[in-house]
């Protein structure tokens, strides 16, 4: 597995990936694929973007998966980042999220943040929710309702938290 700071010739695998995450409807708020500008936005526009290759970035004819850390709120509160994380249906259960996860934490200390804020983990997205119980993150608060399913029903998000201090 190679991890690699996410650039320019990274945009289309990762383009490539994030529609399949859309289009499942289980773990992102977007309904559609987003256009160009808003896809930029999402991954890269003032974040820092790591994208997985297996065997490597050379080898690989997909990406494995991918996350994105950013502060979460700017000024005063920048210390707090957010991230957002996507792993390849084919590279699930295999610890990869785990490692993408163990990765943005230890990244996160290094650049001087002092928690990570999940603003929105799907209820039923359990393996998301365990995955980050198992790395430290606790359930600090429920959002009733705030997530439409696929099929018009809705689910609870829920905001995770973690100290980095």
């Amino acid at each position: 597995m190679q991890l690699v700071l996410a650039g320019q010739r990274d945009i289309e695998p990762l383009r490539t990936l994030y529609r399949i995450i859309v289009e499942e409807g289980t773990s992102y708020p977007h309904d559609r694929f987003p256009d160009d500008d808003d896809f930029m936005d999402y991954w890269f526009r003032g974040k820092t973007t790591v994208a997985a290759y297996v065997p490597d970035r050379e080898g690989a004819s997909t990406m494995a998966g991918a996350f994105y850390l950013k502060p979460n709120w700017p000024g005063r509160a920048r210390q707090v980042a957010n991230a957002g994380f996507m792993v390849a249906p084919e590279w699930r259960k295999q610890g990869l999220g785990w490692l993408l996860g163990a990765t943005m934490l230890e990244y996160a200390r290094q650049l001087g943040y002092r928690s990570v804020l999940f603003n929105l983990v799907f209820s039923e997205n359990v393996w998301a929710r365990r995955l980050w119980e198992r790395l430290g993150f606790k359930e600090v608060a429920i959002l009733p309702g705030a997530v439409r399913k696929n099929d018009g029903t809705y689910q609870d998000a829920v905001i995770m938290f973690q100290s980095l201090v």
